[in-house]
């Protein structure tokens, strides 16, 4: 019998082959059917997520949340039910793929996903700002975390979201795209990102502006790179004490849910799924982000990256082959 544990164990310790196939033929005791089964019956819910990791949190107001997705790359898969076409940022393209929208929660050190949802407008007809909304929601008024900070890209700094992080009573940090138009002065009306005209104390304090159909006013920085490149980042934060280095300080945590999405991918097998069904795919996903927090509990307590932690597990077998290989090479001399 196959049990959610066994399965993310496997998981966890399959070093390349994350199939049905692969696993019924390592358990003596389970058929591919009863695998298959297992994934295409058992209970998608992302709420284990957040049973798994709510008492690992050091939750505060100073903690933050971070919003952002990420696409598993199923380029070669032609018949899974939710894959489609999408855009990936990982390669620059659009790419064939189940996109996930997650919701990372850190201290500033350590980080966990508290809530995910399938990309899939074709099943729930929700976008991915729909999700963004409904995450943000569960989050403060069902999970009632105490973070006043989140952090996002442009993809979801639309007007709707941007009113709806402030209802909550929460600092947004988000980034513009080149073609917003904002407001400096009433009376000269709405103008291009790079009309905006700037002086030594506006680049270190930021200024103010209106941005449309938002009842306030938020703080532009301009963030220029080494290389040149340029960041607009707003805030809702008014804080007079807010200056361009903590601004880049704090929007700089948003990284941390692109590390998570990378642990992901690389070592639990998300991507790596074959089964054809819907909910089958839903459910090796479920137990993935359960992969992860096993690995992420066991890593924490032996003081180690999660990477080092699951390379440990195959230390051994080198070892023993090492030392008595079973294919002995051939060398002619």
């Amino acid at each position: 019998m196959i049990t959610h544990s066994k399965y993310i164990e496997y998981l966890i310790s399959t070093p390349i082959n994350y199939t049905c196939t692969n696993l019924s033929e390592h358990l003596s005791d389970v058929s591919h059917d009863s695998i298959s089964n297992f994934l295409k019956n058992s209970k998608n819910d992302s709420v284990k997520v957040w049973e798994n990791v709510k008492y690992l949190l050091l939750d505060s107001v100073e903690s933050c949340l971070i919003i952002d997705d990420s696409v598993q790359n199923k380029e070669y898969s032609k018949s899974i039910e939710i894959v489609k076409k999408q855009y990936s940022g990982a390669t620059g393209g659009l790419v064939r793929g189940i996109g996930i929208v997650n919701l990372v929660h850190t201290d500033g050190k350590e980080h966990y996903p508290i809530d995910y949802r399938i990309y899939s407008p074709e099943f729930d007809f929700k976008t991915k700002n729909d999700h963004f909304i409904d995450m943000l929601n569960d989050a403060i008024n069902t999970k009632e975390l105490k973070s006043k900070t989140i952090l996002f890209d442009s993809w979801y700094a639309s007007w709707v979201n941007l009113k709806l992080v402030n209802s909550l009573n929460l600092n947004f940090y988000t980034t513009l795209k080149n073609n917003r138009l904002v407001s400096v002065d009433k009376s000269e009306g709405y103008i291009h990102l790079d009309d905006v005209k700037w002086d030594d104390n506006d680049l270190n304090n930021g200024i103010m502006i209106k941005l449309k159909k938002i009842p306030f006013k938020v703080r532009l920085f301009k963030i220029v790179s080494p290389n040149g490149d340029i960041d607009w980042l707003i805030t809702n934060n008014v804080d007079n004490a807010l200056n361009q280095k903590i601004v880049i300080e704090t929007n700089s945590l948003r990284w941390k849910i692109e590390q998570f999405h990378r642990e992901l991918k690389q070592l639990t097998g998300i991507e790596k799924c074959q089964c054809r069904k819907a909910q089958s795919q839903r459910n090796h996903i479920k137990f993935c982000y359960q992969a992860w927090i096993s690995l992420k509990v066991y890593a924490k307590k032996m003081g180690e990256t999660l990477y080092h932690s699951r390379k440990r597990l195959f230390s051994k077998y080198l070892n023993l082959e090492l030392k008595n290989p079973r294919i002995k090479s051939i060398l002619v001399t």
